[in-house]
């Protein structure tokens, strides 16, 4: 089963996307999602192949966001694609079956075609507002997490799904009572000066449950 804490990275140089994903891997995160808007390719790919021996040398998962064709050409475990992306049955014709794929949802119906097109996890949001990402979908809030995890668990769809958008830790407990499977965060393990005790703190909250 996948790991229950993803981090989307930040930061709008190569520099400073390698230092905050160095950093979150180092306080135990082990699984990054790259995310580099607005980019050269050339930049793009530059990260994406030192990201990959990053997390290869700490033993991490490492998906791409939205680029496809990055994911496939550096051999990524995979891509997470957003709702205006490629669809999720094209890019698992071109990747195949053993990579990973996620899609963004805002609504029940985005799952049900997500989990219909052969999706693996489903990064649903967002939770409540945040800067980290342009154009926001509508907000869910918590009863939002409830009323669309109550309508998979109706139709057994037992895709991951991750919540996202603006957590914070005492979110954490509630989010998971839901039914959810984990969460990703950005800013969160960003911009803590003690990354390996929050690191730590999340991974409690998120596997208090979990019978080992």
């Amino acid at each position: 089963m996948y790991h229950k804490l993803q981090y989307i990275s930040q930061g709008n140089t190569i520099e400073k996307q390698l230092y905050n994903i160095h950093q979150a891997l180092d306080a135990g995160c082990d699984w990054v999602q790259m995310r580099f808007k607005n980019q050269t390719t050339k930049d793009t790919f530059a990260l994406a192949e030192a990201v990959k021996f990053l997390c290869e040398e700490y033993l991490a998962n490492f998906i791409v966001n939205d680029n496809l064709y990055l994911a496939q050409q550096i051999a990524a475990d995979g891509v997470h694609l957003g709702l205006s992306d490629m669809k999720i049955d094209e890019a698992r014709a071109i990747l195949g079956n053993t990579k990973i794929i996620g899609g963004t949802a805002n609504t029940f119906e985005d799952i049900e075609n997500h989990v219909k097109n052969g999706c693996d996890y489903i990064g649903l949001g967002p939770f409540r507002f945040t800067s980290t990402k342009e154009k926001l979908s509508p907000i869910l809030g918590l009863s939002g997490y409830v009323s669309i995890i109550e309508k998979m668990k109706n139709r057994n769809l037992k895709t991951p799904v991750y919540a996202i958008g603006g957590i914070t830790l005492e979110d954490i407990n509630p989010l998971m009572e839901t039914g959810i499977h984990g969460i990703a965060v950005s800013g969160m393990i960003t911009n803590s000066d003690q990354k390996k005790k929050l690191i730590q703190q999340l991974n409690e909250k998120l596997y208090a449950n979990v019978i080992v």
